[in-house]
């Protein structure tokens, strides 16, 4: 069986890339507030954290029934970075470098060696 291509990978992938979006904005979000206390913006992250969670959870539940730990952890790695970039971009202006695609393509590379052999 094609673990990748099963729809419980579909939606693992699906809740967590949202909840990687909610992640991005609590961890880097607040730096577009350099201006505000302290503990408002630990408080707002930690609200958008909930709402991570409230993705996270799930997703890594379902997709612990097809993939192991260690593949779901790469994944997640992989989404993270994903959207990382567009949230930078997005955010801050910032543009994705040669540098930085090339350490993309070894995170990639990570997945495929995960993915690799012997499942689970």
């Amino acid at each position: 069986m094609n673990v990748l291509g099963s729809s419980a990978v579909l939606r693992f992938l699906a809740l967590l890339t949202v909840s990687n979006v909610f992640m991005n904005m609590a961890w880097y979000g607040h730096l577009k507030f350099k201006g505000s206390p302290l503990w408002i913006v630990i408080l707002a992250s930690w609200g958008l954290a909930f709402f991570e969670y409230c993705f996270q959870v799930p997703g890594n539940r379902i997709g612990s029934g097809v993939m192991s730990v260690m593949q779901l952890k790469i994944l997640q790695e992989c989404i993270t970075l994903l959207v990382f970039v567009v949230f930078a971009w997005l955010a801050f202006g910032e543009r994705l470098r040669w540098n930085h695609a090339a350490a993309f393509a070894c995170v990639l590379a990570a997945v495929a060696f995960t993915f690799a052999g012997k499942q689970g």
